[in-house]
């Protein structure tokens, strides 16, 4: 057997697969399936402070291999994370990982304050989100507000602060290089590509909110582009998700320069998805002569 684990940002992951925001919730259901103590992490469902309703239905739709979702970040909120939540997961033997959000610098800068006391392993910032002072842009589409938004968390943060981008920009590794200039301890990519889906019958959207984001195997190809290309550039680890089955899936985006990847759609469709590609992984290590699969993060050949 491999050895799995590896050091991100100086916490110690017993194996590099991580189950991604928006399809684990808090990890309670899949706790009833199988210990999630087997996974390196988890990155609970996306969180503000005060809580979020989301969008009206319809919110899903599957498509060619994947789905558009439009949930619209429901959440019960940081505070009632920390109160029911958080204790129950700090009992798992599992890194937590809390994702966030807001719709200002100061929402997002007060929310990183707000899981600073806590026991929650390392914070992922989403800035996917508009921002409500920039005439809804979000955050995440310009290299300057990039920088701004991640400078200012980042000051607010006592855990490693991932930046988690988002892939509709023209440009990604310039947000990637923002980012670490601002003093991101990582980034994770990538976020989901905007999409719709159209009824052809009734004439109308599927979705409520009409776009959604999509996710699935259909966005692998170019999740691992913007991977390798953001590991050409940066030099702070890098966290891999879009798309990931397997555990060859998951070397493939090791080989393009991610450190740990994130499983999320996966996990819809198979409830065992994240334990079982970590045996995957390391099956695949053990076929290649590999004895930690970090050896081969950023060896990707190219012609």
């Amino acid at each position: 057997m491999a050895d799995l684990s590896l050091d991100l940002c100086g916490v110690h992951f017993k194996n590099p697969i991580i189950a991604a925001s928006g399809t684990f919730g808090f990890g309670r259901e899949y706790d009833e399936l199988y210990d999630i103590g087997a996974l390196g992490g988890i990155s609970v469902k996306g969180l503000c402070l005060g809580g979020r309703v989301g969008n009206p239905p319809s919110r899903i739709t599957e498509t060619p291999s994947g789905m558009l979702n439009c949930v619209g970040l429901q959440n019960p909120g940081i505070e009632s994370f920390i109160e029911h939540d958080l204790p129950w997961l700090l009992t798992k033997d599992v890194n937590v990982i809390a994702n966030f959000f807001g719709t200002s610098i100061d929402s997002y800068c007060a929310a990183a304050e707000a899981f600073a006391p806590t026991g929650v392993h390392m914070l992922e910032m989403n800035i996917s989100c508009p921002n409500v002072h920039d005439g809804g842009v979000a955050f995440g589409v310009k290299p300057e507000s990039v920088y701004e938004i991640t400078k200012a968390v980042k000051a607010h943060s006592r855990q490693p602060l991932i930046v988690k981008l988002t892939p509709n920009v023209s440009d990604i590794t310039e947000n990637a290089l923002a980012a670490q200039e601002a003093g991101a301890d990582a980034i994770s990519l990538i976020n989901t590509l905007t999409g719709i889906a159209v009824d052809v019958h009734r004439r109308r959207m599927i979705l409520a909110n009409n776009t959604g984001g999509l996710s699935g195997p259909a966005v692998r190809p170019v999740a691992l582009r913007m991977v390798w290309q953001c590991a050409k550039k940066v030099s702070i680890p890098i966290i891999g998700l879009g798309g990931i089955e397997t555990g060859e899936d998951a070397a493939a985006f090791m080989l393009c320069g991610a450190k740990a990847v994130q499983v999320g759609t996966a996990n819809f469709t198979d409830p065992f998805a994240c334990p079982r590609i970590a045996r995957e992984l390391d099956a695949y290590c053990d076929a290649q002569k590999i004895a930690n699969p970090q050896e081969i993060v950023g060896t990707l050949k190219s012609y």
